[in-house]
């Protein structure tokens, strides 16, 4: 792998929404690398509750403090998209026990896929260890306040569509 590649990071997940754990994961990893990705998942398998374009808006606000942040919204296979963004580093956030098997069952296919590129888990700060977008989906879907769970223009944009689709 060339040393440039080993530079960029790629931080990817479908951020429905983005939350206060995410970017304390971005806060830590950005003055790593000399570029951090964060590739925002299409994922219709997972039927997301925001439209990509959204997410991937709501994602740029969240992290615009850092320089070398960059949010792109994807649409393929995770391998595909690290190899055009030039991605040598994968960047996954581990909440709990709970969370290590899947993500080292992904980690370990994309070891497969892209042999090239290495996994490097970050775990966020207590006070974040137990939010999810999925809690905060579901709190903001029955009308809570998710305010201390994510920025407040994620906590908005939430209020609006509940508005608007429900």
């Amino acid at each position: 792998m060339s040393p440039t590649r080993n530079r960029i990071a790629v931080y990817p997940g479908t951020f429905d929404p983005i939350t206060n754990g995410h970017i304390d994961l971005v806060d830590r990893a950005a003055p790593l690398f000399e570029r951090l990705i964060i590739g925002v998942a299409a994922s219709p398998g997972k039927s997301p509750a925001l439209p990509l374009e959204l997410r991937v808006d709501l994602a740029r606000e969240a992290v615009s403090h850092h320089a070398n942040v960059e949010v792109r919204g994807f649409d393929c296979l995770l391998a595909h998209f690290v190899a055009e963004v030039g991605g040598g580093v994968l960047l996954r956030g581990l909440r709990a026990v709970s969370d290590f098997e899947y993500e080292f069952q992904l980690a370990s296919m994309n070891r497969h896929l892209i042999p090239d590129v290495e996994t490097l888990f970050l775990t966020p700060a207590e006070q974040y260890g137990f939010i999810s977008s999925s809690l905060v989906r579901e709190i903001a879907r029955l009308g809570g306040d998710v305010s201390g769970f994510v920025p407040p223009a994620v906590s908005a944009a939430l209020q609006a569509y509940r508005r608007n689709n429900h």
